[in-house]
């Protein structure tokens, strides 16, 4: 019997195809961790299933003073410390609180993107596949493959890559790493730049809050400003308008009077001065 011309599948996929939270958060590590398909979820999702797997049988069997026992938890343990899944004085507790994410994050892929030797992890991809990316003097071109700790600092460009000249377009700049996105960075990673954040947060805080202070005073000070003038202006120009119409009112009411006095007292006399010439003609 000759040997089968393709090789058996390596991973198990979902027991059910359409599953809504599934699917999303699938979509989610694709996006975060630029894989080019699910398979590679799924691959590290077996792999996990099996540690997970080992860690249940040998905590079954932890009463048990086996020589042999112990020995496979310390294989296991040391496998999973060697490639930094786990730190190190870690248990079989901690192998079944591991996620996928903690697999994915140790491949070849995601490293160099944290290394800052591309700008995204899709372009990281795209420079292994072409043989940029070397770990030493060992070129590799698989995305997926893992990386030890004795590894992870001896990553870098091939020799023969152009790449290693600094003014080439496709190498990202030297402050890059700073401005790496925190969710692909492991706890560890997050806690030390909290720490080194901490000094800096408190001073950016300051200063808005000073601004905002003294926003608040020049507020103040322009509506003290605006509602002053008009509480004063208000009974300056109330008694002038008073005292103006008083005046107003009174000579206009004077001579009213007069002529409505005057004309009927020359009327009068008028009267009686034609009466009295009229008696004197008619005798």
């Amino acid at each position: 019997m000759g040997k089968p011309k393709f090789s058996r599948k390596k991973y198990d996929t979902p027991s059910h195809p359409w599953q809504e939270q599934r699917i999303h958060s699938e979509n989610e590590l694709v996006r975060k961790y630029g894989l080019k398909n699910k398979r590679e979820i799924w691959k590290a999702e077996t792999a996990l299933r099996k540690y997970r797997g080992q860690a249940r049988e040998l905590l079954a069997k932890v009463g048990a003073d086996d020589p042999q026992e112990k020995k496979e938890v310390n294989q296991l343990l040391t496998y999973l410390t060697r490639y930094n899944i786990l730190p190190l004085n870690s248990t079989l507790d901690d192998v079944l609180a591991l996620e996928t994410e903690a697999i994915l994050a140790r491949r070849l892929q995601t490293l160099t993107y944290l290394k800052g030797f591309a700008n995204t992890p899709k372009q990281a991809r795209q420079l292994i596949v072409q043989g940029h990316v070397a770990i030493g003097e060992n070129r590799i071109t698989i995305p997926s493959y893992r990386i030890s700790k004795k590894e992870e600092n001896d990553i870098g460009y091939a020799p023969d890559s152009p790449l290693n000249d600094l003014s080439h377009p496709a190498r990202p700049s030297a402050d890059f790493q700073s401005k790496l996105s925190k969710n692909m960075l492991g706890e560890e990673a997050k806690e030390d730049l909290k720490k080194s954040e901490k000094p800096v947060r408190p001073s950016e805080k300051k200063k808005p809050e000073s601004k905002k202070e003294e926003d608040k005073k020049v507020e103040t000070l322009d509506e003290r400003k605006q509602e002053a003038p008009p509480k004063e202006q208000k009974p300056a120009d109330e008694p002038k308008g008073e005292i103006e119409k008083e005046p107003k009112e009174t000579t206009e009411e004077k001579p009213v009077v007069k002529s409505d006095e005057e004309p009927s007292a020359e009327k009068e006399p008028v009267k009686v001065q034609k009466t009295d010439k009229k008696e004197v003609e008619g005798n």
